[in-house]
């Protein structure tokens, strides 16, 4: 019987490789699909609305990623989309952005396994598992401590998520970062703001927790509110916005609400003029995860002239649109928005 590192070796053999959006070009295919019926003429509207967002001098694009895309291979193209300027923020889950994005820039990797593996077994063996994708907790649990190292360095008062988001960018560009252009030290290093309205579930909230108790009277905290104030004044600033939506959760509500608290605070905005969504969700739950875009405008969220749901799994779909945007090249021409510098640091 082999020991529990070979078994273990064993398992955390094949690495996900993260897809590139340079590499092929998805124009044509794209193209095509647009004469086509069902999802694949809806990921062709999506992939003009998505360019017509890039066109559009006056528009501001939020990136909103929920679930496990990055882990699953697409964590190069979403820094592909920042280092092409053609995202301006970024509101995501923890899990995105620490567990997946951060992990990786300390060196790691996730790794292909099944969905049928005997959970019992990887549980033993300290793997854990997102449906068909592992990770070493071991390396996690390395992950969680990097946080309460950040933050113990920190001056303790409170930080919105972005501002810590920052930090550890901040971090990985001072020569800390195993592996290069993670989104998260791209982001700080280009003044893309990165929002996580949940941030502590995921490990950040693991480390921050050790951060508490090792210093009770000395710690930071993550403050949600100044998050929705920081990403309502990009919307105040930006005027006409986009959404490019992976998943739902808390970051589509997030980066949705933005209208309506622009509004409570006294300064009229326009909805969302743009909104795409990918999502598996069924909609009869009545989830904001899995609410239409249409619904959204009954709430004075997003309007209607260019919105598209696409129901499909976003690793299937979001890199025939990227590649798309990226081969058309509109982002070229595009000016850097630079959001962070609203909040200076």
């Amino acid at each position: 019987m082999k020991d529990t590192s070979s078994q273990k070796a064993d398992l955390l053999k094949q690495e996900i490789h993260h897809i590139d959006i340079a590499s092929f070009d998805a124009r044509p295919l794209i193209q095509s699909m647009g004469s086509m019926s069902f999802t694949s003429r809806d990921l062709a509207t999506a992939a003009e609305i998505f360019n017509t967002m890039l066109t559009d001098d006056s528009c501001s694009i939020i990136l909103t990623v929920a679930g496990s895309t990055s882990a699953g291979g697409c964590m190069k193209l979403y820094t592909d989309l920042i280092e092409c300027n053609m995202i301006d923020a970024v509101v995501a889950t923890g899990a995105t952005i620490v567990d997946m994005d951060f992990f990786e820039a300390l060196g790691f990797k996730h790794y292909r396994g099944t969905p049928v593996l005997d959970d019992k077994a990887l549980r033993a063996l300290y793997i854990d598992r997102i449906y068909d994708t592992l990770i070493d907790e071991e390396q996690l649990r390395q992950c969680d401590f990097t946080i309460t190292a950040i933050a113990n360095k920190l001056p303790p008062k409170p930080y919105s998520s972005r501002e810590f988001i920052r930090e550890m960018g901040r971090w990985l560009s001072e020569g800390n970062a195993n592996k290069p252009s993670s989104l998260v030290q791209l982001a700080y290093e280009k003044d893309v703001p990165i929002f996580c309205p949940a941030f502590t579930d995921s490990s950040a909230g693991f480390g921050l927790v050790k951060h508490q108790v090792d210093n009770p009277s000395r710690h930071i905290t993550i403050d949600s509110i100044r998050d929705f104030h920081e990403l309502t004044r990009i919307k105040i600033e930006a005027g006409t916005t986009g959404l490019l939506m992976i998943g739902g959760g808390a970051p589509k509500n997030f980066a949705q609400d933005i209208v309506v608290c622009a509004e409570v605070l006294g300064q009229q905005v326009d909805m969302h003029k743009y909104a795409i969504q990918i999502t598996v969700a069924d909609v009869r739950d009545g989830a904001c995860s899995s609410s239409t875009l249409k619904e959204a405008c009954s709430w004075g969220k997003v309007d209607t002239t260019y919105e598209q749901m696409v129901y499909a799994e976003a690793t299937s779909v979001l890199p025939l649109l990227a590649s798309d945007a990226y081969h058309r090249g509109h982002w070229r021409q595009r000016k850097p928005r630079r959001y962070a510098r609203l909040f200076g640091g």
